[in-house]
């Protein structure tokens, strides 16, 4: 068959895609090997493929593809999660762009447009990660509002709220008032504000006085029930027992004391908001004061705040500062920075507001995750977030887990017509309950289900177990052969939101861990450190990408850059460099196909050792690959595979076993040549998975039904002998050095030279592969210097080059004395530093100790080119 010129990622791509899932080979059910199980963190239903979701997912199927030619049973099960805040913001804008109001339909009408826009965006991510050619067994596609995760989900929350664990009151939660929802603390991300300090005057009652108060929300005045003053503050101990009038609003409140209160920050004085400030709240809960929530659902004042009733409240903040200015309540105004929760959705600031709201107790859940991850029982990747974990973990909140929405989990709590709830997973069992616990007549009409839905992290923090009906049937085959999953690969921003509450879950309802390690990637920036984004405009399409360089380039241009833990700096020369390693090994392919193999020729020497010295350099690689695959070393596995490949195979191994220009080549130098390229591919193939299937099927004939991803992968060798490789390092260097004389003295590649070496390992395989390598005539060993020839250092080696009749004496004297000129000017520079007694008393031990050996190399280098020099004149 023709071999092209150039490699395609295009005719080849979608090709292999279709021939691994037509042969079944992502697919696994439970037998008996070694199961190796990795779950996706699923993207949000509506997602479509970016950065991020590149380096996850290539990492991911580095992994799965690893352990299926390690010979485990590799499941990687996908899916997508339903994203309650961001999906209901797509269909409630599309609805909008047609003319509707959500207020305009019922819940189930709303849910059938929210399912249509599910199924006609729902699939977009999934089928754009197979461009990528991750490996996931799609029959095990998962959603989570799926039948078997939605039964799941409702089963667990009616467990944990029969066992106490889930409550329902009314506690200060942080309000998003664009998505007119709850958040839970970890889905308020906390930014740098540049605002203002308004100090306000509040007249004391009864006096001419007043005390003035810092505030950077002047809008919450309306809310205001007291204002507060540390005990141990003397500047404003006339103010203790008094009260004073809130401005504008013109009711008293009492003047309170507590030592929570700054006396450094501001005046000193408090002004106390409890049902808008977490902390005002709890002063609120401590010294029984009034609640006033001025606000709407959306950020607009309600009728409770008497003034600017239906303003938006950043508008009302411009305004009162306008008023307060006008009344002369406004002492000054000054420049402020602090730090403002904003929504992880919607990203518009969140408003701390009191609110009826379902939560689930976590100091008892939190203990034994601890003690999992504290005892290393699950290990972080890189290990730094063990300690970051802790921390969140042991210092937990109660997780506010209603959300004010329609799209997700309805939460199964059922209310009474005269007061009360029950929690059923079912409407028939909620009646049951009802009508046993009421003590007049309920139908089935008379109950009204929690217009709420779950926290969408209700239903992933269960994702390990979920997927394989482990809630519903807690001892099925397949939860107890897949579970815990192997690895987890994440982004450190869902430690809190995902990572722990997994962990949680694991416990609670399989008694042991959901994973055994957590690989935390990085973020994905650009070049000049810039978190990408599409609001940046700075993050390119994963698919565009794919389209110019190919699948594995793109993964190989992208793991090279990712350190676990560490921020990605994507730069698009890097998945170019992905594009010409394929080339490179496209064109290494064509160059071993294009061999004539002749079954009577003998090995050559320099072949044979060549090949014996690749065979360990090879063996220690493969230990080195797998060791560094093991920690989770990604980017530096696939270093040293492409180095491998790049600098050993093609550039030393190949051209030391090519046959002279239209010779044939001996079969045993074919047949090792494409052993280890096969291997070689193999190693390769989890990072660049589609150039390595169409080369391993074109290397050898295969049967049908073959595939590299099914292969053994290579293992290393204990016990190997490594002074082969260590003595082919020195031939390099003889080689390297013999290129430079060429190029120096202006020798052509094609001109013999001879070569003469003193102190260096001798052995015919050696000397003819330095012949082959360096275009020598010949090569011998000597025990001592060779006049006149020009000469190089190899260590302890040493090589002589004779020049006779090569190149003009006269010449090569000029270029020595050229050469000692500089050496002895830089003696003198390395002689002056280490002559200066500041230098040598005052600098580390270990730079004076490296000008020391400077200056030992340097007059080594002046001796070599004196004795030269003599020789010539």
């Amino acid at each position: 068959m023709a071999i092209s010129s150039k490699y395609s990622p295009h005719e080849v791509e979608d090709r292999w895609y279709s021939y691994w899932q037509t042969q079944g080979f992502f697919r696994s059910t439970p037998d008996g090997r070694e199961p190796y199980c990795v779950v996706i963190p699923p993207p949000n239903v509506t997602g479509v493929l970016h950065m991020g979701h590149m380096l996850n997912n290539t990492i991911q199927d580095v992994l799965v593809r690893r352990a299926r030619m390690m010979g485990k049973n590799a499941c990687w099960v996908p899916g997508t999660d339903h994203a309650s805040i961001a999906t209901e913001a797509k269909v409630v804008a599309k609805l909008k762009a047609d003319g509707i109001e959500k207020s305009e339909l019922s819940r189930e009408q709303f849910m059938q447009h929210a399912w249509e826009w599910k199924e006609k965006h729902g699939g977009i991510i999934l089928e754009q990660l197979k461009k990528l050619g991750a490996s996931c067994d799609w029959a095990r596609t998962a959603f989570t509002m799926d039948e078997v995760r939605s039964h799941s989900v409702i089963k667990v929350f009616c467990d944990l709220h029969r066992k106490g664990l889930i409550y329902r009151g009314v506690r200060m939660v942080n309000w998003d008032p664009k998505a007119l929802t709850a958040l839970s603390d970890e889905e308020v991300i906390f930014r740098e504000h540049h605002g203002k300090l308004y100090y306000l005057r509040y007249r004391i009652a009864g006096e001419d006085g007043y005390a003035v108060v810092a505030t950077t929300r002047p809008e919450t005045i309306m809310g205001d029930t007291a204002m507060c003053i540390n005990p141990n503050d003397p500047k404003n101990q006339h103010l203790r027992g008094k009260r004073v009038i809130v401005p504008l609003v013109n009711r008293e409140i009492p003047v309170i004391e507590d030592d929570y209160v700054d006396t450094e920050f501001g005046t000193g004085c408090l002004k106390v908001t409890p049902a808008h400030d977490v902390n005002d709240y709890m002063l609120g809960q401590r010294y029984n004061l009034e609640s006033i929530d001025i606000f709407n659902n959306d950020g607009t004042l309600s009728p409770a705040a008497g003034l600017y009733v239906g303003m938006d409240r950043f508008e009302v903040r411009q305004q009162i500062e306008a008023d307060l200015q006008a009344a002369g309540l406004l002492e000054k105004v000054e420049p402020y920075t602090n730090k403002v929760g904003y929504s992880e959705r919607t990203s518009v600031p969140i408003e701390p507001k009191l609110s009826m709201q379902w939560f689930m107790r976590m100091d008892d859940a939190a203990q034994p995750a601890i003690k999992a991850v504290r005892d290393d029982e699950i290990k972080f990747f890189p290990p730094k977030f063990k300690n970051t974990y802790l921390h969140w973990m042991e210092n937990i909140k109660d997780w506010c887990i209603s959300r004010q929405l329609w799209w997700g989990h309805q939460i199964p709590a059922y209310y009474l017509p005269k007061g009360g709830y029950v929690v059923a997973e079912t409407p028939e069992e909620a009646l049951r309950l009802a009508q046993q616990t009421a003590d007049y007549p309920i139908a089935a009409e008379d109950l009204r289900q929690d217009s709420d839905c779950l926290d969408t992290w209700f239903s992933s923090w269960l994702w390990p177990i979920a997927l394989f009906d482990g809630i519903e049937q807690p001892s099925n085959p397949e939860i107890n052969y897949y579970y815990p999953t192997s690895d987890l690969i994440t982004a450190p921003d869902i430690i809190f939101f995902w990572v722990a509450r997994m962990i949680m879950a694991g416990f609670l309802y399989q008694g042991k861990v959901p994973f055994q390690n957590v690989y935390f990637t990085g973020i994905v920036r650009d070049k000049q450190g810039r978190k990408m984004s599409k609001s940046l405009g700075n993050s390119p399409d994963p698919l565009d990408l794919i389209a110019r360089y190919g699948a594995d380039g793109v993964r190989m241009g992208i793991l090279l850059s990712s350190p676990a833990g560490g921020d990605l700096l994507f730069d698009e020369a890097l998945t170019e460099q992905g594009r010409n390693f394929c080339n490179k090994i496209w064109n290494a392919f064509r160059l071993v196909k294009g061999w004539q193999p002749d079954s009577s020729a003998t090995q050559p020497k320099a072949a044979q050792y060549a090949l014996e010295w690749f065979g360990h350099k090879l063996n220690q690689a493969i230990a080195q690959i797998n060791d560094d695959l093991n920690k989770y070393r990604i980017s530096e596995a696939l270093m040293a595979t492409y180095k491998l490949f790049w600098d050993e195979f093609s550039s030393w191994l190949l051209e030391a076993v090519k046959p002279a220009y239209g010779q044939p080549i001996d079969s045993q130098t074919l047949e090792q040549t494409l052993g280890y390229f096969e291997q070689l591919l193999q190693l390769l193939h989890p990072f660049m998975p589609f150039i390595t299937e169409e080369l391993w099927q074109q290397l050898r004939p295969r049967q049908q039904g073959a595939s590299i991803m099914v292969s053994t992968m290579p293992q290393a060798i204990s016990g190997e002998a490594n002074s082969i490789v260590e003595e082919f390092e020195l031939l390099k260097q003889l080689v390297g050095g013999i290129r430079t004389v060429r190029q120096e003295k202006g020798i052509a590649p094609k001109h013999p030279l001879r070569a003469m070496l003193r102190a260096m390992p001798t052995g015919e395989g050696l000397y003819a592969a330095a012949a082959k390598l360096a275009n020598l005539s010949s090569v011998e060993a000597v025990a001592q210097e060779v006049p006149g020839a020009t000469s190089f250092r190899m260590g302890a080696a040493e090589a002589y080059i004779p020049m006779e009749g090569l190149m003009d004496s006269v010449q090569e004297l000029t270029k020595l004395q050229q050469e000692l000129s500089y050496a002895e000017q830089f003696l003198g520079s390395v002689l002056k530093k280490l002559d200066n007694t500041n230098f040598t008393s005052n600098a580390p031990a270990h730079v004076v100790e490296l000008e020391r050996k400077k200056e030992a190399d340097t007059r080594a280098k002046i001796a070599h080119l004196q004795e030269r020099i003599a020789q010539l004149q």
